[in-house]
C-alpha cells in the first residue's frame, strides 16, 4: 500500500514538473508565436493594444497616457468591487473580497530572479560598451566608417520622423515582417545572399584602397 502511495506521489510530482516545463516552454515561445500570428486573436489583441498605446503617446504626453490608463484601471476595479458588494448584500452571501485571491498572491520578485536578470543585463551592457569603445576608438577603420555612415543616415531619418513615429513603424514591421518572411523564406533568403555578397565585395575593395586600414584576417 505504501509503495503504491509513493509511486502515485512520484507520478504526480513528475506530472507537475512536466507541466511546469511545458508552461515555461510556452512562455518562452509566446513572443515568437505572437509575432508569427500563430493565434490570430491573441496577436491581434496585442498588436491593437500596442498600436493604441503608441498612438496615444503620439497625441498626448507620457504622463497623461499613464494617468488615463491607471485611472481606467481604478474605475474598473472600484466598479467591480462595489457591484460585488451590492450583490452580496442583496443575496445575503458572504463571499468576501472579490480580489482576495489576487491580494493574497505573492507578487514580490525573488532575489535570485532579480540577480539572474541583472547578471544577464550586465553581460549585454558590457558587450555593448566594449563594442562602442572599439568603434569610437577606431580599432577597425572600416567598422568605424560604417558607423559614421549609419549615424549620418540617421540624421536624415530623425529630420523626417520623431521617436514615436519610428516606434509605430517598428511595431507594424514587427508584426508584419515575420509572417511575410515565413511565407516567402526561400526567395527572400536568395535576395539577402545576393545583397550580402555585394556588400562584402564593396567592403573588401574599400579595405584594399584605404591607407593604413587594419585588414581582417581570415580567422576573424
Amino acid at each position: 500500500m505504501e509503495s503504491m502511495t509513493q509511486s502515485a506521489q512520484i507520478s504526480s510530482s513528475q506530472g507537475f514538473a512536466d507541466g511546469q516545463n511545458s508552461a515555461a516552454k510556452e512562455s518562452k515561445l509566446s513572443v515568437k508565436d505572437l509575432i508569427h500570428w500563430r493565434d490570430p486573436k491573441k496577436s491581434g489583441v496585442v498588436f491593437g493594444l500596442s498600436m493604441l498605446m503608441l498612438l496615444s503617446l503620439a497625441a498626448f504626453s507620457v504622463i497623461s497616457v499613464v494617468s488615463y490608463l491607471l485611472l481606467a484601471l481604478l474605475i474598473v476595479t472600484i466598479s467591480f468591487r462595489i457591484y460585488k458588494s451590492v450583490v452580496q448584500a442583496v443575496q445575503k452571501s458572504n463571499e468576501g473580497h472579490p480580489f482576495k485571491m489576487l491580494i493574497d498572491k505573492d507578487v514580490s520578485i525573488p532575489p535570485e530572479t532579480f540577480r539572474k536578470h541583472v547578471d544577464a543585463s550586465l553581460t549585454y551592457i558590457n558587450r555593448g560598451l566594449k563594442q562602442m569603445s572599439r568603434l569610437f576608438l577606431v580599432e577597425d577603420l572600416v567598422d568605424s566608417l560604417k558607423l559614421a555612415v549609419v549615424m549620418w543616415l540617421l540624421t536624415y531619418v530623425g529630420a523626417v520622423f520623431n521617436g514615436i513615429t519610428l516606434l509605430i513603424l517598428a511595431d507594424i514591421l514587427l508584426f508584419a515582417v515575420p509572417p511575410i518572411y515565413e511565407k516567402n523564406k526561400t526567395q527572400i533568403d536568395q535576395y539577402i545572399d545576393v545583397a550580402r555578397t555585394q556588400v562584402n565585395a564593396t567592403v573588401a575593395k574599400l579595405q584594399e584602397k584605404l591607407p593604413g586600414a587594419v585588414k581582417r584576417s581570415k580567422a576573424e
